[in-house]
């Protein structure tokens, strides 16, 4: 597989790329790819981009507790499928050809490769380009249609030579004319309410329709290596490109086993910010009492990750990002509290509580607290 010879020349940019990262970074990837290792016949192709520019997974100097749950995890895959397509998984196979040799009592029955087969160097594919035949066809199918339109247009051009001028007298003329001119009118009407309706919405203020609130599940949490206070957890909630990274400071109020594993309610839209080095990209939703007593706000049994959450009444399209500058969190947060069955409200003078509820208006609810401070 000719992988001998690689090896050694690649090894030194490797270890300079893998010295790149930073503490943090690498803590958070671990993280993560110890949270995958369970699906990881999901992310075969994301594997093996992470190891084309890493020795370990991690982007560490040796490897982790990360490598090995990977390894343990895809070896039957590699040994099965993955081998059977030596050039498309050459990264996957040569970190498992690593660890198999390097790290002691890792497996009984190591997968043999062969190190001197030859594999075609990775290209990139380029779009290709029209053929010369198929881009004449559509040259030539273009012209066809400008031709066509043209024959049209010198109809069209002809009839309405022949249409005398004035208001048409034919009953049907007229009654498509009127049509037209009512579709037209409410057309401008409906457009003018939208825009009444907008302007109405823009002065009113920050709304609770605004916050993106979903059902998030906690994958794994760790302790902060550079904050006593903070966990950092990773936590799906839904998104395309997988679990978040985000940072809570609640050490004090639970223990670490109580972070793990376990549903709770995000808000999803809040500003990315870096906290001791690591970028937060939400927030866990909490009650706290007066006294300083701490409890998560639990979304309705059976709720599923990225599934919305809203208060009654606010079912809207949420923002995609919180501008700090409109300080909408800030002016909607204070209205947040929970009522004597421990349900989550929105709670505006003059109008009735808005229950925190699932799309089956199922309540979320925190467990012992009345009248808390949500955020």
């Amino acid at each position: 597989m000719n992988m001998t010879g690689r090896k050694a020349s690649k090894k030194q940019a490797r270890q300079q790329k893998d010295m790149a990262l930073s503490k943090e970074q690498q803590q958070a990837a671990i993280s993560q790819w110890e949270s995958l290792a369970p699906h990881i016949e999901d992310h075969v192709k994301e594997l093996n981009e992470t190891l084309k520019a890493n020795t370990y997974v991690a982007g560490t100097a040796v490897h982790t507790d990360a490598d090995v749950k990977v390894f343990q995890a895809v070896l039957p895959l590699a040994t099965s499928v993955l081998v059977k397509d030596v050039a498309a998984n050459r990264h996957i196979l040569r970190w498992v050809d690593l660890l198999q040799n390097t790290v002691p009592g890792l497996t009984e029955s190591k997968l043999v490769l062969d190190l001197d087969a030859a594999l075609p160097r990775e290209i990139k594919e380029k779009p290709k380009k029209k053929e010369p035949e198929a881009a004449a066809a559509a040259q030539g199918k273009k012209d066809t249609k400008k031709k066509d339109a043209g024959v049209a247009a010198a109809a069209a051009g002809s009839a309405g030579a022949a249409v005398p001028k004035g208001k048409p007298t034919d009953p049907e003329a007229m009654a498509k004319a009127k049509a037209a001119k009512e579709a037209k009118k409410a057309a401008k009407a409906k457009l003018r309410a939208q825009q009444e309706a907008d302007a109405k919405a823009s002065q009113a203020g920050p709304s609770p329709s605004m916050i993106d609130l979903r059902v998030g599940f906690i994958e794994k949490a760790i302790k902060h290596p550079d904050a006593d206070s903070l966990y950092v957890s990773t936590i799906q909630m839904g998104d395309e490109d997988g679990p978040r990274t985000v940072c809570s400071g609640l050490v004090k109020h639970f223990p670490l086993e109580a972070m793990q594993q376990r549903y709770v309610i995000v808000v999803a839209n809040l500003k990315p910010v870096s906290m001791r080095g690591i970028k937060s990209s939400a927030m866990v939703l909490c009650a706290s009492s007066p006294e300083g007593k701490v409890e998560f706000v639990n979304p309705p049994a059976g709720s599923q990750p990225g599934d919305k959450i809203f208060f009654e009444g606010y079912d809207g399209v949420p923002e995609k990002v919180l501008a700090p500058k409109k300080k909408i969190w800030e002016t909607v947060q204070p209205h947040f509290t929970t009522i004597d069955d421990f349900t989550a409200v929105y709670r505006e003078e003059g109008k009735p509580d808005a229950k925190l509820v699932n799309k089956k208006g199922e309540p979320c609810k925190c467990s012992t607290i009345v009248g808390a401070e949500v955020r």
